[in-house]
């Protein structure tokens, strides 16, 4: 037994000495990552103290220590509520339209773009699909208002001149999911089509050549070379969007809805944003946001189960 734990000390302490050797040899490299590190340990780590909230009656004169505890009772009142499974719904579907329709897009943009062979005409329309993302939602949503306004909006300034009643775009909620989808598609498909084109930057011209001397057409090179080149990425980009598919940020949902649309616009962040912040049930919030996590979670763990067993790609 001697013997046998000196050789389990030896083990240990050469697989030590072998780990300090490799930090000190890249020490440059963990110097580099470390404000990153430290950044994620400070906003990320540390305020996850923050979850007992969702499990206590918090005031913030009490602060964690002092607020009384009241169990689950937060969580069974958000279940409890009239309107859990119109939020539940809105999410979800708000959620799944945005992944449907909006993941390919910058997928079949990024292909569209790399067949393009005008280097001129290649950045520009790139520098001009990427300009709506650094754009403010406020302005974003301002300019929905300007477009589709029911009185003096200019598109139905425009069916007026054709004869057509107007339509109260901003104010039916049929109108409220697709016009949030596809306001979002447009300004974030041409910054999701960069990740795509630096995997498509690193496929091998010589496939390309191969290709177009057997005979194979542009979009068989795509088909065939060009998609499963960079399967890999897409399908952790999937997984991880699968991972996020009940946050919809509040933000602009409230910028866009009314009290007329939240019979479709009303999402889990809007109703917390109301009942948290703007009615001070700041534990109340705090138990939804942490019954979203979870069900993120579990959402993550099913699609890279999935991704997995159905491909030989996955997170981990």
């Amino acid at each position: 037994m001697l013997a046998r734990a000196d050789a389990v000390r030896v083990l240990y302490t050469a697989r030590i000495s072998r780990f300090l050797i490799k930090l000190n040899q890249e020490k440059f490299l963990h110097l580099l990552i470390l404000p990153t590190v430290i950044y994620f340990i400070i906003f990320h780590y540390v305020p996850m103290y923050g979850i007992v909230v969702a499990f206590q009656d918090y005031s913030p004169l009490h602060g964690f220590w002092g607020s009384p505890w009241v169990g689950l009772a937060h969580f069974q009142d958000f279940f409890s509520s009239p309107y859990f499974w119109r939020l539940l719904r809105n999410t979800f579907l708000i959620s799944l339209y945005s992944l449907i329709f909006g993941f390919p897009v910058p997928l079949i943009f990024a292909l569209l773009l790399n067949e393009t062979r005008h280097r001129l005409f290649k950045r520009v329309v790139q520098t001009v699909t990427y300009f709506p993302h650094f754009v403010s939602i406020v302005i974003v949503v301002g300019l929905m208002n300007i477009f589709l306004s029911s009185t003096n909006g200019l598109v139905n300034v425009a069916l007026a001149n054709l004869g057509h009643d107007p339509i109260d775009f901003l104010g039916d909620p049929h109108w409220f999911r697709f016009l949030y989808v596809s306001s979002g598609i447009w300004q974030q498909f041409g910054w999701g089509s960069i990740i795509y084109l630096a995997a498509l930057s690193a496929v091998p011209l010589e496939l390309y050549e191969a290709a177009a001397m057997d005979g194979a057409s542009r979009f068989q090179q795509a088909i065939h070379i060009s998609i499963p080149t960079i399967l890999p990425t897409v399908i952790l980009l999937l997984i991880l969007s699968i991972g996020g598919l009940m946050s919809v940020g509040a933000e602009k949902i409230i910028l866009l809805y009314s009290p007329r649309t939240y019979e479709t616009g009303d999402v889990i962040a809007s109703y917390v944003y109301r009942r948290s912040l703007l009615g001070g049930e700041f534990s109340f919030g705090a138990a939804v946001g942490l019954f979203n996590n979870i069900v993120n979670l579990a959402l993550l763990i099913i699609a890279n189960y999935i991704a997995r067993k159905v491909t030989e790609f996955s997170l981990w």
